[in-house]
Formats: structure tokens, C-alpha cells, sequence
């Protein structure tokens, strides 16, 4: 993993409806990014629905959600379209910004659950090794206002 007060690592992947985003599209806000392991799986989709519930309250602190895994752009649509997700899905197929963010995990082709809250010079301010789901999104609000966000 990579540790708080490294520099975020560039990448351009497509989302869930094929859309490249990128570090510089992220460039000038807070964002997180949350590596998880595998979509419509009951971890993967209760974190998804907590940061979903919780979305608005991010937004209004400036920070904008943005989730990885190694499923492809379709899997990541039917995801998105399941749940009501409408923040960026991204699909790292070939697993490179997995391992540049230090997400990848000993079962080949699926991300680690981790994240990191990185500010709006591209500077990781808080790394999240051990996710919780249901309680994930309201940490990383409360990190994001103690940290000057919003």
C-alpha cells in the first residue's frame, strides 16, 4: 500500500459507461479512491451503497467518489445500474493501477479492499487498509472535514 503523504500515483482508466477518467480529471478536488474486490458481491455492494447513501454529504465537502476494481466496464454498468451508483466505476482489467496503488491481493485478478483520501494537490491524506463497508463512507466524511475539506 501506499503510505499518507505520497503523491498519487497517475492513472486513466475507463468508467462503467466507458469514459476514460484520470488523475487529471481529479486534479483540484479531494477524491477517494476505493479499491474493492469484486462487484455484486455482498462486501463490495454494501460499501458501494454506503458511499451511495452517503454522497451527498461527501459532495458537499468537495470530495468525489471514484471506485476501482478489476471487473470489466460491463460488469461495472450492471453494478452501477443495480444499485443506484453514480459515481465513477472504474475498470482496471489488466490490473496496472491496482498494483501502482498497492491494492492488488493474493487472489490473482482481484483488488484489495482498501482506499485513500487524496487532496486536491494530488497528495494522499489518509490511507484506509482495513475497511469496514457499512461504516466506511461516514469515515471517510468525518477524515475529510478534519482535514479541511469542504
Amino acid at each position: 500500500m501506499l503510505p499518507a503523504g505520497a503523491p498519487a500515483p497517475r492513472f486513466v482508466l475507463p468508467n462503467q459507461n466507458g469514459l476514460a477518467v484520470g488523475t487529471a480529471d481529479l486534479a483540484g478536488t479531494w477524491w477517494l479512491l476505493w479499491f474493492y474486490p469484486k462487484d455484486q458481491t455482498p462486501g463490495c455492494t454494501r460499501e458501494a451503497c454506503a458511499l451511495r447513501d452517503h454522497l451527498a454529504e461527501l459532495t458537499a465537502l468537495g470530495v468525489r467518489v471514484v471506485g476501482v476494481s478489476r471487473d470489466p466496464v460491463a460488469a461495472h454498468r450492471a453494478f452501477a445500474e443495480r444499485h443506484g451508483l453514480t459515481f465513477d466505476l472504474l475498470a482496471d482489467t489488466g490490473g496496472a493501477v491496482t498494483a501502482a496503488w498497492g491494492a492488488g491481493s493474493l487472489v490473482p485478478g482481484v483488488a484489495r479492499r482498501v482506499s485513500y483520501l487524496v487532496d486536491p494537490g494530488g497528495v494522499i491524506r489518509k490511507v484506509y487498509p482495513k475497511v469496514a463497508p457499512a461504516r466506511h463512507a461516514a469515515e471517510v466524511a468525518a477524515d475529510a472535514r478534519a482535514l479541511g475539506a469542504g
